[in-house]
């Protein structure tokens, strides 16, 4: 009789070597920790030295374990070599041919006596499930971006006929200002105003938001009081609607608002009536304000799955707060710091409701009444029934540079972020 094996167990075992490795030696890192702390509350010197002679003993037996697991990491080491030389061999125990088919993981389910895995067969199952997923996003994702890149191709696109005028690359240079439009104006507004301060808007919230959501969730995490009260309150923003926080927010800017009246400013537009580079300033201070909760939120998470020894290794050879932060709390919440820029660049590239609520359209009337608060997603909305096909061009264009920003911080991420 014959059974086919694979070299799995070997691996298996070693494994488990290695880990009793390892937790010999926490044990004696743990207890050295302990020891210095029972060293400083002890008041005689029989109980130190009968501390320390535990400490010795407990080391005595752990560097025992750790050569033993050696030994038999060898044994398996010359075991498994062996294997490699002698692929068929006999086991004289079991009565049994053990033949050594590869060292590699199968691509198929793995056969023993003739016994076939059905798993690979109930496949149809996970489908079924994963079915009203898959309708979803077909309807709702994958069917609507191809249909936006098709009509950013077309002539004239009409939005309620569905009709259009033949096919052409005409609306990306319209856009860009390369060309006019077919009445004979000039597209400035997209050049002009709403790729800058989309990028303005990106590039100065994004790093500002995650710093201090980090910050925040760090002191909050080191909080023994009334740390769940806090989170609570720094959440608020989250559930509060943007719209309404906007408006709360045009009031406190406003000529006659609170900030006028803190700093002593007569008549100083912020929002109404203001620059583009004024009006930039309570529109970035709302965008921070109401994206930090979700950080803080995801950064607790992070934090509170760190393991403690680390902070109490650095705790014993006496390291600063701000080296524990850059050392070990960031490294090992690179995975969250990274999924945070990420979702947040996505989502301050897409900032339109900011606009609306704090401004109530898309400019601050400021420059003779031109759209100086335009962002890109703002520019699609504004064409989306009249010129169908360049708000379409808008977001292409939008989502190859969100593309192109993604794929870069994930290849950043292959060498500074810590699994």
């Amino acid at each position: 009789m014959e059974q086919y094996i694979r070299i799995g167990a070997e691996q298996e075992a070693k494994q488990a070597v290695k880990d009793a490795k390892f937790e010999a030696k926490r044990a004696i890192k743990k207890a050295k920790i302990e020891l210095q702390k029972a060293l400083r509350s002890a008041d005689t010197e029989e109980e130190k030295a009968s501390l320390t002679a535990d400490y010795q003993k407990l080391v005595a037996d752990s560097n025992a374990k750790i050569e033993e697991a050696i030994k038999a990491e060898e044994q398996l080491n010359a075991k498994i070599a062996e294997q490699l030389q002698h692929p068929v061999q006999y086991d004289s125990e079991t009565k049994k041919v053990i033949r050594l088919v590869s060292t590699r993981r199968p691509k198929k389910a793995y056969q023993i006596t003739g016994v076939e895995d059905v798993a690979s067969k109930n496949n149809w199952k996970a489908w079924l499930y994963l079915a009203p997923v898959l309708v979803l996003l077909v309807v709702f994702l994958i069917y609507p971006l191809i249909n936006t890149m098709f009509i950013a191709f077309t002539d004239n696109y009409l939005y309620a006929a569905g009709t259009y005028d033949g096919l052409t690359l005409k609306n990306f240079a319209v856009i860009l200002g390369i060309t006019s439009m077919s009445s004979g104006a000039k597209e400035i507004f997209f050049t002009q105003y709403a790729i800058p301060n989309t990028f303005i808007i990106v590039f100065i919230t994004v790093p500002i938001s995650t710093l201090l959501a980090l910050i925040i969730s760090v002191a909050l995490n080191s909080l023994k009081w009334f740390q769940k009260f806090l989170q609570t309150v720094f959440f608020l923003p989250y559930v509060t609607n943007a719209i309404a926080v906007g408006m709360v927010f045009s009031v406190i800017f406003d000529v006659d608002g609170v900030i006028n009246y803190i700093f002593g400013l007569d008549n100083y537009a912020w929002i109404y009536g203001a620059d583009r580079s004024v009006a930039m300033i309570p529109l970035c201070i709302y965008i921070v304000w109401s994206s930090i909760p979700f950080k803080i939120l995801v950064f607790l998470s992070g934090l509170q799955g760190i393991d403690k020894q680390y902070y109490q290794a650095a705790q014993i050879d006496s390291c600063s707060h701000m080296k524990v932060l850059w050392k070990i709390t960031v490294p090992l919440l690179s995975p969250q710091i990274l999924y945070i820029v990420i979702t947040s660049f996505i989502g301050a590239f897409k900032e339109y409701t900011s606009i609306v609520g704090l401004f109530g359209g898309p400019g601050t009337f400021g420059d003779n009444g031109d759209p100086n608060m335009y962002t890109i997603v703002y520019y699609i909305y504004e064409n989306l029934q009249e010129n169908t096909s360049l708000a379409a061009a808008a977001a292409v264009f939008l989502f190859v540079i969100i593309l192109i920003f993604t794929f870069f911080q994930m290849w950043i991420s292959k060498k500074r972020v810590h699994y």
